[in-house]
């Protein structure tokens, strides 16, 4: 009961009960990558009328987060390739880091030196400017 009313009134947990039930009629499965995300595309990559190009989506594994898709799903997801990484041999560069979640919002976040919400003191002011005082 708990997961069928997730699917109906959340869109950030995997996907909804109507994106379920436009995938399992209109949609074709393409691949899936290392994070269980599963990609589709209208049957056949049948190009929308109106759109003028064939739809894609994905269905996240868990927590909807635009940032887990990979970059070789990226490019396909986002029309700049037409070839799925599922029928090519894609392999990251180098300089590709694997996929950090966004931790803003979070104890996780990342918090600067000097930053108000950092742990232990902020640093002494080096001296390198003048503070402003009103009537000056």
């Amino acid at each position: 009961m708990k997961q069928f009313l997730l699917k109906f009134f959340t869109w950030w947990n995997s996907q909804t009960f109507g994106t379920q039930l436009w995938t399992s009629r209109y949609g074709e499965l393409v691949g899936e990558d290392e994070q269980g995300n599963r990609y589709y595309r209208t049957k056949g990559g049948e190009v929308d009328p109106t759109l003028h190009f064939e739809r894609r989506w994905v269905v996240y594994n868990g927590y909807a987060e635009a940032s887990r898709i990979p970059p070789g799903w990226h490019g396909w997801i986002h029309h700049t390739t037409d070839v799925p990484p599922t029928e090519q041999k894609y392999s990251p560069r180098e300089w590709q880091k694997p996929h950090v979640p966004n931790m803003t919002g979070t104890a996780q976040a990342y918090r600067p030196s000097g930053s108000t919400l950092a742990s232990g003191r902020r640093p002494k002011a080096t001296g390198d400017y003048q503070a402003w005082t009103p009537g000056s």
